[in-house]
């Protein structure tokens, strides 16, 4: 684009009013669980960061403060939970002004100290600080925030899902050296996208987090480098994008030496702002083909992908503090009562994402695949549409995965069953060699590797290399005349087989 939009996104120039909404207004159904919550700093001493508030040159392993939201099975009682103004000190903190006066927050960081907002301060979340956690394994959500901004943005989110069986960890956007990003640059997308991958490997560590099924999720600036993170890292199985700058500035992503569009190949959603009113676009500088043009979107080839518009949310209700906090723009904000519904929705065609692609729920993937109307939205509420990614291969790996399942029994048989799905399919005689020879040599596992090896000579049968090997697996396993018999026909189809002749020598020798 041509213009910097992360200013864009914030920017509130003119004719603004004041939001009146609350967290009892967006109306969530919470789930089974307490949301519990705990907040903490961890540090990564890979990097270095400079407080710059403290005006010196110290530097410091870089600071990961952490919020981490978890279902508990704990049945606190509601006075409990923590206030909004105990999401707001961690904003504080995170800002690096730790010892401001509370009374200071809004006026000091972003939102208009009104009567209003004051009342957002006092009102009751739904979490519940250090609970214990439920017992069981979790899925994971590492949530990316918008630029500059805090880990809680989306608190009322993150405490939902939580109720709903999911863990989900966040730290705040933040530059490189210091707090401060260089305005959405590519090294800013790489650092928060190594922030990410930090949050992957602290929350691999929980005992109650499945490591297996893990998401990311990301709002505005966030949305770039969380894609950047599920390209690097195959255990992300999902990415949610809360009006995510994948769309609006994919140009920097592709810029990225670690970036593959083909690499992109999990489910991917995103929920995006409304159209922009040219009244804006044009006070804004901004290109009408915002509104219409997603070249990532487009350009997915191996993602089950959905697209929605939520034709009553500007950029900045895609989070709880913009719901509650931000001054409203008169020139094309929706009523309140329109932004806590269409907030609402938002929170929970998430959950049913999740639920569908991390949990293999059935209803939610039906839920998914409705149209908004015959899942009782109004239909100027939201626009949707999907797409299936392009018709997959099936590699060795899969191949592998598939007949380890199996325990390498009946190879023949499953081979023929993925032929059938995938006539494509190829295996490596090369690659059938490295894995039989991989599983013998390994105490646990050397029977399945001779089963291998075996099914390999059948599929190459002219193959004198993979009778050698099947003839040194068996001579591994101690096994002399079926070790005797496959060098034997190893020399057959390979005379000169020099490995072959001088097993044999030894083999025989033991006879005399």
């Amino acid at each position: 684009m041509k213009f910097p939009f992360f200013i864009l996104l914030f920017s509130l120039t003119i004719s603004l009013s004041l939001g009146q909404t609350s967290l009892q207004g967006i109306d969530l159904a919470y789930g089974p669980f307490s949301a519990g919550f705990m907040y903490y700093l961890a540090t990564d001493s890979s990097r270095t960061y400079n407080r710059i508030y403290d005006w010196n040159n110290r530097q410091i392993p870089r600071p990961i403060p952490i919020s981490l939201w978890y279902p508990s099975s704990e049945q606190p009682d509601s006075q409990e939970a923590m206030p909004v103004s105990a999401y707001m000190e961690i904003l504080k903190e995170e800002e690096e002004w730790e010892y401001l006066p509370n009374a200071y927050i809004l006026d000091w960081f972003y939102y208009p100290n009104t009567p209003i907002n004051q009342q957002h301060l006092l009102e009751r979340s739904h979490g519940y600080p250090n609970l214990k956690p439920a017992a069981g394994k979790f899925p994971v959500i590492v949530y990316a925030p918008s630029y500059q901004a805090s880990s809680i943005e989306n608190f009322a989110l993150c405490e939902y899902l939580a109720s709903h069986g999911y863990i989900v960890i966040s730290s705040p956007s933040r530059g490189i050296e210091n707090r401060l990003m260089e305005g959405g640059s590519l090294k800013d997308i790489e650092t928060q996208a190594r922030d990410i991958e930090f949050l992957c490997r602290e929350v691999g560590s929980m005992p109650y987090a499945d490591y297996d099924r893990m998401a990311t999720m990301g709002f505005s600036f966030g949305g770039l480098s969380h894609v950047l993170a599920q390209v690097r890292n195959k255990r992300i199985q999902a990415i949610v994008s809360l009006d995510g700058s994948i769309k609006y500035q994919y140009d920097k992503l592709k810029d990225s030496p670690f970036f593959e569009i083909e690499k992109v190949d999990v489910p991917f959603i995103h929920m995006s702002q409304k159209d922009i009113p040219e009244e804006v676009l044009l006070a804004e500088n901004i290109d009408p083909l915002l509104n219409s043009e997603f070249e990532f979107y487009d350009s997915l080839l191996n993602s089950k992908a959905y697209q929605l518009k939520f034709h009553h949310l500007s950029h900045s209700y895609f989070s709880t503090l913009g719901v509650l906090f931000q001054a409203r723009d008169t020139r094309q904000d929706k009523s309140d009562a329109e932004i806590e519904e269409s907030y609402k929705w938002v929170c929970m065609y998430t959950l049913n994402f999740l639920d569908a692609h991390l949990k293999a729920k059935a209803q939610a993937g039906v839920f998914l695949e409705n149209s908004p109307e015959a899942n009782g939205i109004e239909a100027s509420l939201i626009s949707h549409k999907s797409k299936e990614p392009q018709a997959r291969t099936y590699s060795f790996q899969d191949f592998n995965e598939y007949a380890a399942q199996h325990t390498y029994q009946h190879l023949d048989s499953l081979y023929q069953v993925c032929l059938r799905d995938y006539p494509s399919l190829k295996l490596p005689e090369g690659s059938l060699n490295n894995l039989g020879l991989q599983l013998t040599f390994n105490p646990q596992s050397t029977e399945q590797g001779i089963q291998v090896l075996r099914f390999a000579t059948r599929l190459y049968s002219q193959s004198a290399n993979l009778f050698d090997s099947l003839a040194e697996a068996y001579f591994f396993h101690g096994n002399r005349e079926k070790a005797i018999e496959n060098f034997e026909q190893s020399l057959a189809l390979s005379p000169q087989n020099q490995h072959a002749i001088h097993r044999l020598k030894q083999l025989k020798a033991k006879e005399k």
